[in-house]
């Protein structure tokens, strides 16, 4: 029997925090690819665009008026995906439940994170720039509107901070800007994710788990995780890391460069917790990532940054108790800035046909300093 390889031999890989299986084909790889090559041939961008609605200043598609603002600015979206209206419940018992609806109600917003059009939060690292300067005011921007959207919307029940980057990602304006979702209910992964934290700290087998504890002294899902990864040989899916939290591709990872960033000293559930050393250190670890992956293939590398964390500051119930921050970076990119990656199969399972040690290999070899703005493709 040939001895298993998990570089070679197609596998599965659990996830614990959403509790299913990715299949792992790393040996795909090695096919001809025959399939779409993105264009890598666009003009470079300038610092300021009249036409651009979220340059300072200009005046928006509704004819609102952005504020001269020289650090973040934030707006309430104008083609929100969700409205601030309270409306009748649907009957949800007809149909034997095949054909249910529920009302969405939330707010939407908008956080531009420089008045530079031509910027990136891995531009933001390197001289003239600084994440101390330049990506500690969107850290604080994101805190401060999570703490106050609850304040003032006592309806909304998850706060969703999140940033899509680049075309490929469906993002429709290159100026660096990110989104809040505020909604009057948790969705279903981000549930999931708190539902298998607290599963895992209140399971009596966890008790001897490595790692901080979570304030009530029980074991925690991701902390545990991160201190394993820390102390195995090699650490072979570790990028970077500082002194508040660690940059690593997953162990179920299913993007090819796919990277967590979360802490590893000590319990943090939102932004609220951090002190304001740890605001640095996180402003410092994204500058890092995104300048590895500006750097990995020479190119504005196109990704989707969710952050994680409590659903709202004032909740109190048992599975937003045991929430982590923590932060998911999905990037398309499979072999070049031109050959994006989908995940579609006909089986409905996650698949990734990528080496995670040769994603962290790669990532780690990069040098996290951004490249300046006349030697990138803006791909996308």
């Amino acid at each position: 029997m040939t001895p298993f390889q998990p570089s070679q031999h197609p596998h599965r890989r659990w996830n614990p925090l959403l509790q299913t299986f990715v299949l792992c084909s790393p040996h795909r790889t090695q096919r001809p690819w025959q399939g779409a090559q993105e264009s890598a041939d666009l003009p470079l961008l300038p610092a300021y665009l009249d036409t651009c609605y979220l340059c300072p200043g200009n005046t928006r598609a509704t004819g609102a008026q952005n504020d001269p603002y020289t650090q973040t600015f934030v707006f309430e979206n104008d083609f929100a995906a969700l409205k601030d209206v309270q409306v009748e419940a649907q009957d949800t018992d007809t149909h034997f439940g095949l054909f249910r609806i529920a009302p969405a109600r939330g707010k939407c917003y908008v956080v531009c994170f420089h008045p530079h059009h031509n910027l990136t939060l891995a531009q933001m690292t390197t001289a003239p720039y600084s994440a101390e300067t330049h990506i500690i005011p969107i850290i604080h921007a994101w805190r401060d509107m999570y703490m106050r959207i609850s304040a003032e919307n006592p309806f909304v029940q998850y706060i969703q901070l999140f940033e899509n980057k680049g075309s490929a990602m469906g993002c429709s304006n290159p100026h660096p800007h990110g989104q809040i979702w505020a909604l009057d209910y948790v969705p279903t992964e981000p549930m999931k994710v708190m539902k298998s934290m607290f599963e895992f700290s209140a399971d009596p087998a966890n008790e001897h788990a490595p790692g901080p504890r979570h304030p009530h002294g029980r074991p925690h899902l991701l902390l545990a995780y991160a201190h394993m990864e820390l102390h195995a040989p090699g650490r072979p899916r570790v990028v970077t890391l500082n002194h508040d939290f660690v940059a690593l591709v997953p162990f179920w990872a299913v993007w090819p460069f796919e990277i967590m960033v979360l802490p590893y000293k000590r319990f943090l559930g939102s932004l609220q917790d951090f002190t304001e050393a740890e605001i640095s250190s996180l402003a410092h670890i994204l500058g890092e990532v995104t300048c590895r992956y500006d750097n990995l293939f020479r190119t504005s590398f196109p990704y989707s940054m969710g952050i994680h964390q409590k659903p709202v500051p004032h909740a109190q119930d048992s599975l937003a108790l045991y929430a982590l921050f923590h932060i998911h970076f999905y990037p398309p990119l499979l072999r070049s800035a031109t050959s994006p990656m989908h995940t579609i199969n006909a089986h409905g399972s996650r698949n990734m046909d990528a080496s995670l040690q040769l994603s962290t290999i790669s990532l780690t070899g990069i040098v996290p300093k951004a490249t300046p703005n006349n030697l990138l493709s803006p791909l996308f």
